[in-house]
């Protein structure tokens, strides 16, 4: 910058200022108050959720939900619920608009999935047309917490959680929410029970 003020005229130092102030404005990391109750299952990042429909996996049927970050949003990505990390699996792929449907099959993503004690909860953290590195600070075996900081998608990108059908959905197309402290989902305390009930007895 100093080199610059000599050398060039004064007004030209404006751009590296703003994105200066810009990028560290977009790499904030809030604090958050994380819900506490059995059942939760809160989002794992900021941004308007785009979708909400029930799907069926080769696991059953699930709840899923699209959460759209816009370039203007906090990008730091928390876990949904709290557990051991089962999978964690990076995947290679393209840069298509996170608002394209066909994104969540073919861009680049990470996939995460939390056993959660008896049920699991999966998150995927997927580039965007803008987005060109996604971070993620887990590694199968991890314990976390809800609303743990879990790693980062840098610009616009979209965040998928896959949930148990049985689960009440807290919130719809068009909602805001925020990361780790919206609750998206509460699964029923006797399907809580019961799963837990079960995993005991397995393991």
């Amino acid at each position: 910058m100093v080199l610059w003020y000599m050398t060039m005229p004064w007004w030209l130092l404006a751009l590296p200022i703003v994105l200066a102030m810009f990028f560290l404005w977009f790499f904030r990391d809030p604090n958050r108050t994380i819900p506490q109750g059995a059942g939760l299952v809160v989002s794992p990042g900021d941004g308007v959720v785009t979708e909400a429909e029930w799907i069926e996996t080769v696991s059953g049927s699930r709840l899923r939900l699209s959460i759209f970050l816009n370039v203007f949003d906090v990008h730091v990505n928390r876990a949904p619920v709290g557990g051991v990390v089962k999978v964690c699996e990076f995947r290679k792929g393209l840069f298509m608009n996170a608002m394209n449907p066909e994104s969540v099959l073919n861009n680049e993503q990470t996939l995460i999935t939390i056993d959660a004690g008896g049920y699991e909860v999966s998150f995927k953290q997927i580039a965007g047309l803008l987005a060109r590195r996604i971070v993620c600070n887990l590694k199968v075996g991890d314990r976390v917490e809800r609303g743990q900081r879990m790693g980062l998608i840098k610009f616009g990108s979209r965040v998928d959680v896959l949930i148990p059908a049985e689960a009440n959905l807290k919130v719809k197309t068009g909602s805001r929410v925020k990361g780790g402290s919206t609750v998206l989902a509460v699964l029923p305390e006797l399907f809580v029970q019961a799963k837990s009930t079960a995993a005991a007895v397995v393991a």
